[in-house]
């Protein structure tokens, strides 16, 4: 029976969510269930739990490594009704016809999104970085490309974001300086031979790699985030001769992977998200997420809608991408380290003492929790990288599927097998 004949049949009357939205109204005999792909990231059990008290929904995660979900997204879009991951999955997405436009104005937080999505600036003194920059993908234009021109349809719901760098323990490693003294060479420093491990994901994984080289001064890009084959053959030369030395420990594909790397004292720095730093810091292993000088990799994440979706799972879908700018997600998310596409929702769900250290960068004035309830910072500490519009100023390049992205897959895997 379809929603519409249960309302006919039942006079059923919208009933008022503990958010303050309406919940989704329940099918006879069953609950309606939102299927949800995605990374352990934003995938986590206490999102799910709420978000089904607030919505009066079954919700489904199945979260995995970031190119296992891309690939199953990208393959079957009959498996989910919503996928989460980063914008570099856009293009992918939508050239295999596995997602479908999103209309803004069945969006009730939209015209409260900052500009750093839709203009690729967080302030004008901002950079745009290099590569998918989430604007240039944001926009479903006229023709059915992706742009930055503003239309009522979008390829994906901005929400979670952050900066990415790397991690690393300051009892082995001396302590650098924020903007400074810190940088992607350290992955290749040879006093870290053996004890480094790197994301396996190669449109992430890739840049990385390339900002460690080109620190170090083994080579230069013409653009990083559109390297040509020949840059990419050259990087990879690089790069083989320094696996075949010995230098990476390994290669993780999720954040308790790296975590794990790190807790079970294998390696002294990785490539990191930085959940995993503050999970660590929880632990009571002293890492540091670092603050590069040569500026972050930056991600934006995207939450798409499947084009298999029926009319009732697209209900359902929109339900809870309003649900995800509402403000509790947004401030969950805050206290492991990511940022919400609308702050000012999040920040009634923050104390004063939170906000400020979270998105404003000022010393803790008492001890900050991450999600689990572990301290990850103390009083008087700040958040390494300052402020929310501090470390966005500073994005060197963005989370990117090249032009020559079927040909770094390649040289990707040539890397694995060295």
């Amino acid at each position: 029976m379809k929603r519409r004949d249960v309302l006919k049949a039942g006079g059923a009357g919208l009933l008022l969510g503990t958010a303050g939205f309406p919940a989704i109204l329940k099918a006879v005999n069953r609950s309606p269930t939102l299927r949800v792909v995605g990374t352990h990231v934003t995938l986590q059990e206490p999102i799910r739990r709420r978000a089904e008290q607030d919505l009066g929904i079954n919700i489904e995660f199945y979260p995995g490594g970031s190119a296992e979900v891309l690939l199953k997204a990208a393959t079957d879009p009959a498996a989910f009704d919503l996928y989460e991951q980063w914008s570099n999955s856009i293009r992918v997405l939508w050239q295999a016809n596995t997602i479908q436009p999103i209309d803004t104005q069945r969006l009730t937080f939209w015209k409260d999104i900052n500009n750093l999505p839709k203009t690729g600036k967080i302030s004008p003194a901002a950079r745009i970085g290099r590569g998918d920059a989430p604007h240039r993908l944001l926009y479903v234009q006229p023709d059915g490309t992706l742009g930055h021109t503003p239309t009522d349809s979008i390829s994906f719901l901005p929400y979670a974001h952050n900066v990415d760098s790397f991690g690393y323990r300051t009892d082995v490693i001396e302590e650098g300086i924020p903007y400074e003294t810190e940088s992607w060479g350290w992955l290749l420093d040879s006093q870290q031979r053996g004890r480094v491990a790197i994301i396996n994901e190669p449109s992430i994984g890739l840049f990385d790699l390339a900002l460690a080289v080109e620190s170090k001064g083994l080579m230069q890009f013409s653009d990083i985030g559109n390297m040509t084959r020949q840059e990419i053959d050259q990087l990879f030369e690089i790069l083989i001769d320094y696996k075949r030395q010995g230098q990476f420990r390994g290669f993780w594909s999720s954040v308790p992977h790296s975590v794990d790397l790190m807790a079970r004292d294998e390696v002294d720095i990785a490539s990191m998200f930085s959940p995993a730093a503050f999970r660590l810091r929880g632990m009571g292993i002293p890492c540091a997420y670092a603050a590069p000088k040569e500026g972050y990799r930056g991600w934006y994440g995207v939450m798409c809608l499947s084009s298999g979706v029926d009319e009732e799972r697209k209900e359902l879908a929109y339900a809870f991408m309003n649900w995800w700018l509402s403000g509790w997600p947004g401030a969950f998310i805050a206290r492991q380290g990511y940022y919400i596409a609308n702050p000012q929702q999040a920040r009634q769900y923050l104390s004063d003492d939170e906000w400020n250290f979270w998105y404003e960068g000022t010393p803790a004035g008492k001890s900050i929790l991450g999600t689990d309830g572990a301290e990850v910072a103390v009083p008087g500490e700040m958040r390494r990288g300052g402020s929310y519009q501090t470390r966005f100023e500073r994005v060197s390049v963005w989370n990117t599927v090249m032009d020559t992205y079927e040909y770094s897959l390649t040289k990707w895997r040539d890397l694995l097998l060295a």
